[in-house]
């Protein structure tokens, strides 16, 4: 694993337009390599036009093409674990530890079928510190957004989120012609709960709950709660088996809970897939006419027994 180190910061956090002056110090680093200094100078440039880490990966995925051969792009830090769009499955991964003054910014892999020669390795380490920086913004300013977007309680994605991650979520499955599944639920029986026990059982009910939609969904799955006792989960790249697998999980899971089965918790849930026609608003109403459907069974259900 390789560790690269860059000494001189003049970036400053969420500065996407660095001066001239500074992208030409970095640039001056380049001496005696394959690299025209008009060419850092450009990629530089275009590397500090965005916050958003999907764009600044694919800015430099196009760069680090022209001198080696990958099948995907992958990037992990702390606070972050990012796909290129696009990437294949490949026999094995080439990774470089980002680093700046031995500070850990995050795992760069490449997905490679070749082994990568000396020449490009170190082409790849020079690249490596064009985006640095870069990158190192866009994580702080991803986790400023992510307190912004998030549920206070739980974790979870806020309604603000949901809208717009609903929406590339849409835009990526039209794109890359993927399937994208969106689950809506309603927990049965919560107002009794925050009535009969308080709001802080209320409030760790939701909490737990918050929990064991995180056992019953993947890593790339986005999970939100709107507020009450209402959630949602966007499900990426799906198959069509997902949505039914996922509803047995947390029903499954409901039902071993030991905290929320002392309440009786239920959950009623809508579940449908995007159809190419719909937009955000008829995707989600269809999801949440099924949960509206789901939820008069469980009342009718309740008030017969």
């Amino acid at each position: 694993m390789q560790t690269l180190n860059v000494l001189d910061n003049r970036f400053s956090p969420f500065n996407t337009y660095s001066t001239l002056s500074t992208n030409t110090l970095v640039a001056e680093t380049f001496t005696d390599t394959v690299f025209d200094k008009r060419q850092i100078l450009a990629l530089m440039t275009q590397l500090q036009t965005t916050l958003d880490i999907d764009e600044l990966l694919n800015i430099f995925a196009i760069e680090a093409t022209r001198y080696v051969d990958f099948s995907g792009l992958y990037f992990k830090s702390h606070s972050l674990n990012t796909v290129l769009s696009g990437s294949r499955k490949a026999k094995k991964e080439q990774r470089f530890e980002l680093k700046i003054d031995n500070s850990f910014i995050g795992t760069l892999s490449y997905g490679i079928n070749s082994p990568i020669s000396l020449i490009n390795f170190k082409v790849l380490e020079q690249l490596h510190q064009c985006l640095l920086y870069p990158i190192k913004n866009a994580i702080a300013y991803h986790a400023a957004m992510q307190l912004a977007m998030q549920d206070g309680l739980t974790g979870l994605g806020n309604r603000r989120y949901f809208d717009e991650q609903l929406k590339r979520s849409m835009h990526n499955a039209n794109r890359h012609h993927s399937l994208v599944g969106l689950v809506l639920g309603d927990l049965n029986k919560f107002k009794a709960i925050n009535d009969t026990h308080g709001h802080i059982a209320g409030d760790s009910v939701l909490q737990e709950f918050a929990n064991v939609l995180r056992l019953c969904t993947r890593d790339s799955d986005s999970l939100f709660r709107f507020g009450g006792d209402e959630f949602a989960i966007i499900v990426e790249n799906a198959n069509d088996t997902a949505l039914t697998i996922i509803e047995n999980r947390i029903n499954l899971a409901l039902a071993n809970n030991a905290q929320l089965n002392k309440y009786q918790l239920g959950c009623s849930i809508g579940s449908t897939f995007m159809n190419r026609a719909d937009n955000e608003l008829s995707f989600f109403e269809r999801a949440d006419e099924i949960l509206y459907r789901r939820k008069m069974q469980v009342s009718a259900h309740l008030s017969v027994v």
